[in-house]
């Protein structure tokens, strides 16, 4: 079957093959060739751990397999918030998910990184990939195994996740490629500083409505109170240096 580019960033090119998204980070000719490889490998390694420790908090694609620079993930019918965010009817409800989803991430130490409505899709429960049931994941987790040389004490734990979601849609969080883990308060804030600056650049018309509601999801997570007034500081350090 033949691939179709998705998009091409510095990092990685995209594609889609049937069901399946196939993300392979780039050789950059600029560093040298043992370099090269090792933070290739590193970085795929990396966001292929985060994002199946993500995938049991939130709806995330399914990690199917994992290579040296490469990752096979499962493609998710829906729309991209970036695109869509602002014609939805549901959209402040939409906004208060991807707070609860946030929150969820920050209580178990994961920070995504690269919080903007382009890597979130929307997408209505009971299509294909959106029932409710168990997913066997012994494939991605075999995978990362392979490729970190370590053993998975709690393998038939993770062999079977169940995404359980009374809502009529779910969103889903996209590309961990920037992600990792932290307990830091400062990296919490920072990453609700993300999504504010996404949403007031792409999203300005409904920009307070949105963040607002982002906020009220957010304010689910058990340490929501001093994140957000971290937030308050990053924001005043902006503040200060655009002066000069």
């Amino acid at each position: 079957m033949k691939r179709s580019l998705i998009s091409q960033g510095a990092e990685a090119i995209i594609t889609k093959n049937g069901n399946k998204i196939i993300k392979d980070r780039i050789k950059k000719s600029y560093r040298l060739p043992i370099l090269d490889e090792k933070l290739r490998k590193q970085r795929t390694k990396k966001e292929a751990k985060l994002l199946e420790k993500a995938s049991k908090l939130i709806p995330t694609p399914k990690l199917i397999k994992i290579s040296e620079y490469k990752l096979e993930l499962e493609f998710i019918k829906g729309k991209k918030l970036s695109e869509h965010l602002d014609n939805l009817k549901n959209a402040n409800q939409i906004c208060i998910q991807i707070g609860k989803n946030i929150a969820k991430l920050h209580d178990n130490n994961i920070i995504h990184g690269d919080l903007t409505t382009s890597n979130m899709i929307y997408a209505k429960n009971g299509s294909k990939n959106n029932k409710i049931n168990i997913v066997n994941r012994n494939m991605s987790i075999e995978g990362i195994n392979k490729y970190t040389n370590t053993e998975n004490k709690n393998i038939n734990q993770c062999n079977q996740i169940a995404l359980v979601d009374n809502n009529k849609f779910k969103v889903y969080f996209i590309d961990f490629g920037l992600g990792f883990e932290s307990n830091r308060i400062e990296d919490k804030a920072v990453d609700l500083h993300l999504i504010k600056q996404a949403l007031e650049a792409k999203h300005f018309r409904y920009f307070e409505s949105f963040f607002s509601n982002v906020l009220k999801g957010y304010k689910t997570s058990k340490n929501s109170s001093i994140v957000l007034q971290r937030l308050d500081k990053v924001e005043s350090r902006g503040r200060y240096k655009a002066q000069f």
